[in-house]
């Protein structure tokens, strides 16, 4: 019998804030242990949480960007559970009526655009952290109480690969949105991950088997093509699969039972009585969707069409939106927006990489200072190596005026064909031996002399011209 998955996903996005969701504590990494906590992340009798309206913000504005119905009146809840990263024994979240309901993430499959849908998305705290050594395990809560947005989504992905492209539009629409950093090695996205097989066709779904926190694209791949692979041996072999919480063994590369996987009302959810809900009015709602930012796959049809760019052009820029952002406020503009492209994504992308290992930042003066240097070039009043040679000065603003330095210094191209023959039979005159080895047959000595002019002309000659003009006067000798 043929069976087929269905995976749903409930992703953890730690929210851009600089408190505590529920407390004024300083969210940052990197500190000792147990240094930013205060009375009410760690759960002291009588202390009483306050909510953080920044977190309340960036949710409506990740559930705007996804299509959600905004819900005008949530209310916050108590999930009880006893364990050590939870010092007051439960947790506050949203269970009867989180932030944002229903929206979705498109995503590409070989058979076309898939529709994956979300039920809810609500807004929580973190749990601590713990920590485990040789000989015992220690609670940090720095980590304690940090906004948490949980988002949930129906149970429309058929395989890993699915799985991940989903969770990569997910992360591209919220960095994109400003609401989250999404960096997986910091555990600010983590994901805990359902899987069930049933027969191909049923509409029934079959036990669910939940992977929990996952905090890597590659693992939760490869635990959910494990897993798949496991639940239809077991079938095969009349071993009932079980409704459990099962962690992904990395070294093993299996999955491995945790626990029996609780239902909501083991947690014995009830209203947080010392938080009033959260009245959204439309004023409001409408205010932070004039916040969001173009979405990336609308961002890259319309690079496509406003500048000529390719598809694989206009993916890379998009990526990332301070370099999409720095890329069109230089094509804005610069005379040939693609040829820009195509030295934008090879050198100017390098030096950023090289230089400050992160994205170009919104600079309107610096892509101004670029778009002008790249003028130069295709105006041929520059050659290509004195681009290059220039490109740092300009990006960091060492060069204000690239028109004026390019005068003031003598840096412009060497143009003039009668100058650049001149140049071309000196260097010839010069080197008889080069002259031999290109009559004897060996092209290469042509590269030779395009050398000696670019020497002669103190590198204001454009290879690319002086190349074929080499070739000519050299195949004329011959």
């Amino acid at each position: 019998m043929e069976f087929e998955n269905t995976i749903g996903l409930e992703t953890h996005v730690q929210l851009k804030t600089n408190t505590k969701m529920f407390c004024g504590c300083l969210l940052k990494t990197g500190c000792e242990p147990n240094t930013n906590v205060c009375p009410v992340c760690l759960g002291y009798p009588g202390a009483l949480p306050m909510m953080n309206k920044e977190a309340v913000k960036l949710t409506v504005m990740s559930g705007l960007m996804l299509g959600c119905e905004i819900n005008r009146h949530a209310t916050f809840d108590r999930k009880n559970y006893f364990y050590p990263d939870m010092a007051k024994d439960y947790q506050i979240s949203e269970n009867g009526q989180p932030l944002c309901i229903g929206g979705g993430v498109t995503i590409d499959t070989p058979a076309g655009k898939k529709f994956i849908r979300i039920n809810h998305i609500h807004l929580e705290e973190d749990a601590a952290k713990i920590n485990h050594y040789a000989a015992h395990s220690g609670v940090d809560f720095n980590r304690g109480g940090t906004p948490l947005m949980e988002i949930v989504s129906e149970p429309d992905m058929a395989s890993a690969d699915e799985a991940i492209a989903y969770l990569t539009a997910l992360k591209e629409m919220l960095v994109y949105a400003g609401v989250s950093d999404c960096n997986l090695e910091d555990g600010n996205m983590r994901s805990d991950v359902n899987i069930s097989i049933r027969p191909a066709g049923a509409t029934a779904l079959g036990t669910k088997v939940e992977i929990k926190n996952m905090n890597s694209f590659s693992g939760i791949h490869a635990a959910l093509e494990y897993e798949a692979k496991r639940q239809r041996y077991n079938v095969a072999h009349n071993i009932p699969i079980i409704q459990e919480t099962r962690r992904w063994d990395s070294d093993a590369l299996e999955t491995a039972s945790m626990r029996s996987k609780e239902n909501a009302h083991d947690y014995r959810y009830f209203p947080e009585p010392d938080l009033v809900p959260v009245e959204l009015s439309e004023e409001q709602i409408e205010e932070w969707k004039g916040l969001l930012p173009e979405l990336p796959e609308a961002r890259r049809n319309r690079m496509m069409a406003d500048y000529g760019l390719t598809e694989y052009d206009a993916e890379v820029l998009a990526q990332a939106r301070e370099r999409a952002d720095f890329f069109e406020a230089a094509a804005k503009t610069s005379k040939n927006a693609k040829l820009l492209c195509n030295f934008f994504m090879s050198d100017v992308m390098a030096w950023f990489n090289a230089e400050h290992e992160e994205e170009p930042q919104t600079d309107a003066e610096a892509a101004a200072r670029l778009s002008a240097l790249f003028n130069l070039s295709l105006d041929g009043k520059i050659n290509g190596p004195t681009l290059k040679e220039l490109l740092p000065e300009v990006l960091e603003g060492e060069i204000a005026d690239p028109a004026k330095t390019v005068e003031e210094h003598g840096l412009g191209a060497v143009n003039d064909t009668a100058q650049l023959e001149e140049f071309i039979r000196q260097a010839i005159a010069a080197n008889p031996k080069s002259v031999a080895d290109f009559k004897a047959g060996k092209k290469a000595a042509a590269g030779f002399f395009v050398g000696q002019v670019m020497k002669l002309s103190k590198g204001k000659a454009d290879p690319k011209v002086v190349a074929p003009m080499v070739n000519k006067i050299l195949s004329a000798l011959a």
